[in-house]
C-alpha cells in the first residue's frame, strides 16, 4: 500500500525478491495534477501496472476490507499511503501490518518527517520499519537505519536516499521478523513529537529570523513548496543560499545588498548570500545572472 514516488523502490524490491509474492497493490485514486489539472495515476499505480500487478484504488479503505481478506496476505506493507488504516485493515494479515516511516521514530511522528531534521538542524535522520498500531506512527520498531547529515542536504536528497535505503532493507526485515529473529522494540512516547503536514504558506520567509534558520528552511522546502519572498509584489523563490556571518552593513531586515557581484539579504541575525533564485514567470538562475538583469534590486526590501 503506497502512493507517491517515495514508495516505488520498495514496491520494486519486493516484486524482485523471490521470497515474496505481491498479491495486490493498493493506492489512492487518480487525481487532477498540475496547472492543467489533468487526471493522473499515482506513481505506485504506474509502477504496479508496469510490473503487471493487480491494483486496488478505493475511495475509502474500509470498502476493500473484504477483498483484502480473500487474498489472505501474510503481510500488508505500507509506504506513504497517505491515509490512516482502519482497524478492519490492520487485523487482516496473518503476520502483521508493517509501515515504512521516513525518520527515526519516535522523534518525528506525522507527515513532514522528511523536512523536520533539516528544519531543526539535526545531524542525522533515517528509516524506521515498524509494526502498525491504532495511533499515528506509534507502533513497535522492527528496524532502523541511520544516515548522517552534514548541514547541506535538501529534502529531495533525503527523500531519494531514504526511499532507496528502505527498499534495500525491507525484504530482510520482513523475513527476519516472520522467522522470529527480530524482537519488536516499544517506542518511548516521551521522546516523540508530531510534525504536521506542510502547506504552501509555510514556505514564506520571515527575514527577521536568523540567517541559519532561513537557510535550513530553503533546503527543507526545495523543491516544494519552495522558500519564497516577494519582490515588488512578485513571487521570488529562493532555491539555494548560504549564511554570511558577521555582516555589518547597517541595513534593514530584508534589504538586498551586493556582495562580490552576488545578492545578499539582511536577516534578523547575520545575512544570506543568495546563490540561486527564481522570479515569478522566469527561469531559475544563479545570483550573478539575476543581478545582471535586475540591478535595481539593490537596496530594495524583500517582503
Amino acid at each position: 500500500m503506497g502512493t507517491p514516488d517515495f514508495a516505488v523502490p520498495g514496491l520494486k524490491s519486493l516484486n524482485q525478491d523471490a521470497r515474496f509474492e505481491i498479491v495486490s497493490v493498493v493506492t489512492q485514486e487518480d487525481k487532477a495534477v498540475g496547472r492543467k489539472q489533468e487526471i493522473s495515476a499515482t506513481p505506485i499505480k504506474k509502477m504496479a501496472l508496469e510490473l503487471g500487478l493487480p491494483v486496488l484504488q478505493p475511495e475509502r479503505l474500509k470498502n476493500i476490507a473484504a477483498d483484502l481478506k480473500k487474498l489472505e496476505p501474510d503481510f500488508i506493507v505500507v509506504i506513504a499511503y497517505g491515509q490512516i488504516l482502519p482497524e478492519s485493515i490492520l487485523t487482516i494479515p496473518k503476520i502483521a501490518c508493517i509501515n515504512v516511516h521516513a525518520s527515526l521514530l519516535p522523534k518525528y511522528r506525522g507527515s513532514a518527517c522528511l523536512q523536520a531534521p533539516i528544519l531543526n538542524g539535526d545531524d542525522k535522520t533515517g528509516i524506521t520499519i515498524m509494526l502498525m498500531a491504532k495511533g499515528l506512527d506509534t507502533g513497535d520498531i522492527l528496524r532502523q537505519e541511520i544516515i548522517d547529515l552534514q548541514g547541506e542536504e535538501t529534502v529531495e536528497y533525503i527523500h531519494d536516499t531514504l526511499s532507496n535505503l528502505s527498499a534495500k532493507i525491507l525484504g530482510d526485515t520482513l523475513t527476519y521478523f516472520a522467522d522470529g529473529k527480530i524482537i519488536p522494540q516499544k517506542q518511548d512516547d516521551a521522546q516523540s513529537s508530531y510534525v504536521k503536514e506542510i502547506e504552501k504558506k509555510d514556505g514564506l520567509i520571515n527575514w527577521s529570523k536568523d540567517a541559519e534558520e532561513i537557510e535550513r528552511q530553503i533546503r527543507a522546502y526545495n523543491p516544494w513548496p519552495s522558500a519564497f519572498s516577494y519582490l515588488d509584489g512578485k513571487l521570488l523563490k529562493i532555491l539555494k543560499a548560504k549564511v554570511l556571518k558577521n555582516s555589518d552593513n547597517n541595513l534593514e531586515i530584508g534589504q538586498v545588498f551586493e556582495e562580490n557581484n552576488e545578492l545578499g539579504v539582511q536577516c534578523g541575525q547575520n545575512a544570506l548570500l543568495i546563490l540561486e533564485l527564481q522570479l515569478e514567470g522566469k527561469k531559475a538562475m544563479n545570483s550573478q545572472n539575476f543581478l545582471a538583469g535586475h540591478k535595481d534590486i539593490i537596496g530594495k526590501k524583500l517582503e
